[in-house]
Order: C-alpha cells, then structure tokens, then sequence
C-alpha cells in the first residue's frame, strides 16, 4: 500500500467524506428525478403526450 506517512487519518477521513457527499448527491438527484416524474405523470404531462402523437 502508498506510504501515508503522518497524514494517512486526514487523508483517509477526506476520500471519506467525498464518497460520502458524493453518493449523498447522486441520491438526492435520482430521488429528486423519481419525485418530478412522477408529478409529471399525475399532472397528465401533455407535452410528452403530444409529442409522441406527431
């Protein structure tokens, strides 16, 4: 393994927190988009509906 040396807690702690953030905001998106999708569908979403009509 790479040689840390005296700053291998820092390091590690911050490849840590931006996984962390970085998963935090891919879920928040797909939530997010799960969430407006589905307004749309109960809304009738008439812009898709005429557009796959043409």
């Amino acid at each position: 393994m790479i040689a840390l040396g005296a700053h291998a807690e820092f390091i590690i702690a911050a490849y840590v927190g931006v996984f962390a953030g970085l998963a935090a905001l891919i879920g928040w998106t797909v939530f997010a988009a799960r969430q407006t999708k589905r307004r749309l569908e109960e809304l009738g979403d008439g812009q898709r509906a005429n557009s796959s009509a043409q």
